[in-house]
C-alpha cells in the first residue's frame, strides 16, 4: 500500500547526512550493485558527501529521493556519461519494506528520472550485474530491455554489468 507521506524529490548538498545514510544502507543491502564498497563509502568526507548530496540540483545529472515521513526509503540517480549515449539510470535503491509494486515508491522514483531524462535523450540506460535477478526482473516488468552489450564489472567478484535500455515517451 502506498504511504500517502512519501515525497519524491531532488537532493541537495544541504542533504548530505541524509544522503551519506542512504548510501550506506544501499551499500549494506546489496553490495554488489553500486560500484562502490561499504569501506570505500565510509572514507569519504563531509566535502564529498556534499557533492553527491548536490546531484540533484547540477545540470546534466540528478539524484531523487523518496521520503516517507522523515525516513528516506529510496533513491534512483541518473547522469549523462556522454552524448552519444545518453542519460544512465544509477544507484537504484528502495527499502525492503517499501518494495513492490502495492508500495510505489520504485514507480515514483523512476518516473521523476525519466522526466530528467527527457530533457537529454529519447532512451534511458541502466547496467545491472548479471548475478542481481530482482533488480533484472524489476527493470524488465518496468519496460527495460537487453541490448546485448556488457562489461566487466569492476568490483569482487567481477562478473559482468549487462546494459539495459527503455524508450521515453
Amino acid at each position: 500500500m502506498q504511504s500517502p507521506d512519501l515525497t519524491i524529490r531532488s537532493t541537495t548538498a544541504d542533504d548530505w547526512q541524509a544522503v551519506r545514510a542512504l548510501r550506506l544502507e544501499m551499500l549494506r543491502d546489496y553490495p554488489i550493485a553500486y560500484a562502490e564498497t561499504l569501506e570505500q563509502a565510509l572514507d569519504v568526507d563531509e566535502a564529498g558527501w556534499r557533492l553527491r548530496g548536490a546531484r540533484g540540483t547540477t545540470a546534466g545529472q540528478t539524484s531523487i529521493v523518496a521520503i516517507d515521513g522523515t525516513r528516506w526509503v529510496g533513491h534512483m540517480g541518473g547522469y549523462i556519461p556522454d552524448a552519444a549515449s545518453g542519460p544512465l539510470l544509477v544507484g537504484v535503491y528502495v527499502a525492503p519494506d517499501h518494495r513492490g509494486d502495492a508500495a510505489g515508491t520504485s514507480r515514483r522514483l523512476l518516473d521523476a528520472v525519466e522526466a530528467w531524462a527527457l530533457g537529454y535523450g529519447s532512451t534511458l540506460r541502466l547496467e545491472v550485474h548479471e548475478t542481481n535477478a530482482r533488480a533484472i526482473r524489476f527493470y524488465e516488468k518496468l519496460g527495460f530491455t537487453f541490448t546485448g552489450r556488457n562489461r566487466p564489472y569492476e568490483l569482487e567478484p567481477g562478473g559482468l554489468e549487462l546494459e539495459m535500455i527503455k524508450p521515453l515517451r
